[in-house]
């Protein structure tokens, strides 16, 4: 895999300079039409750190494109969101003009200072979704997410009064307001592929339970789970609290409670002996999990079998 070339980008006039495309009329907020971006400069893969939101719309991208360590497919238009910090890959042939169509949405921090989106922005958690569980669109949808972005880019090319900002920032939540939407019926209706990650969760912590894994490495981490199913760990709880009202943690510790209650009830072994071979370094903090999980001690489950 070639070197990719890092670009810090700062700012949206910044970012349209990079593109090679015309100054935005507003440097904090800017609706792109993708059709415009013929090029990514240089000769190599490039990397870009944003330090301002992004939301894109795109439909029949011909470069590769990855989000952290994982790639966009854009066979279908699909819905994407990166927030301040978050790296984005993008790979093409070699000069190549790139083919692409659809709105990029890009909103500085600073326009959302003193704004009810300025925390509550960071709450919606498909901005910490791994490029491979981007959102899926029907062509309703899609035309209910490019009118919106039309309505922000006409606001702000318009006369600005003081009334702007705040129409603009509707425009921002309901836009968000929608995807949220859209994300839960990505969950609700895909049912057959998420159920499939259902079974393998099971299967995973299962096996990682049952090896001698555990004993070296303790609980498995959300990260780890989340990283063996090829998922995000934002998206698998966010999956997982829709199917089963459970986060990935409460998962792992019933998986945990269900091998310390079979080792209780089906051999000799101490509390301390069971504690160890479920990776716990100390008994006391496995016997407070086992309390705070089932309201018995270990000792009291134990007894209750006699």
């Amino acid at each position: 895999m070639k070197q990719a070339k890092h670009h810090r980008i700062k700012t949206i006039t910044e970012y349209h300079a990079f593109m090679g495309i015309p100054k935005p009329d507003h440097p904090l907020i800017s609706v792109i039409d993708f059709t415009l971006i013929k090029h990514v400069p240089g000769d190599q893969p490039v990397s870009l750190l944003l330090h301002f939101y992004s939301i894109a719309l795109k439909k029949n991208f011909n470069a590769r494109m990855k989000y952290g360590q994982q790639e966009y497919d854009f066979d279908e238009g699909l819905m994407t969101f990166t927030a301040p910090g978050q790296v984005i890959r993008i790979e093409r042939e070699d000069e190549e003009e790139l083919r692409h169509s659809g709105r990029l949405l890009l909103i500085h921090p600073d326009f959302l200072w003193k704004t009810v989106l300025a925390n509550k922005i960071a709450q919606y958690e498909y901005f910490g979704y791994a490029v491979n569980e981007a959102l899926h669109l029907s062509e309703k949808e899609e035309w209910t997410v490019m009118g919106i972005m039309q309505q922000i880019e006409q606001e702000y090319r318009s006369n600005i009064d003081k009334f702007s900002q705040d129409v603009i920032i509707a425009q921002v939540e309901l836009l968000l307001v929608y995807a949220e939407r859209y994300y839960h019926r990505q969950f609700l209706t895909r049912k057959i592929s998420n159920h499939k990650i259902l079974d393998r969760l099971e299967s995973l912590l299962n096996d990682y339970f049952g090896s001698q894994e555990i004993q070296q490495g303790g609980l498995p981490s959300v990260q780890y789970v989340a990283d063996n199913l090829h998922v995000s760990p934002n998206y698998l709880s966010g999956l997982l609290k829709t199917l089963t009202g459970q986060s990935t943690q409460q998962h792992i510790h019933d998986k945990l409670i269900e091998k310390a209650k079979e080792k209780l009830s089906t051999t000799d072994l101490s509390v301390s002996e069971i504690a160890y071979e479920l990776g716990f370094e100390h008994s006391q903090s496995f016997s407070k999990l086992f309390k705070s999980k089932t309201n018995l001690s270990p000792l009291e489950f134990r007894h209750s079998f006699n």
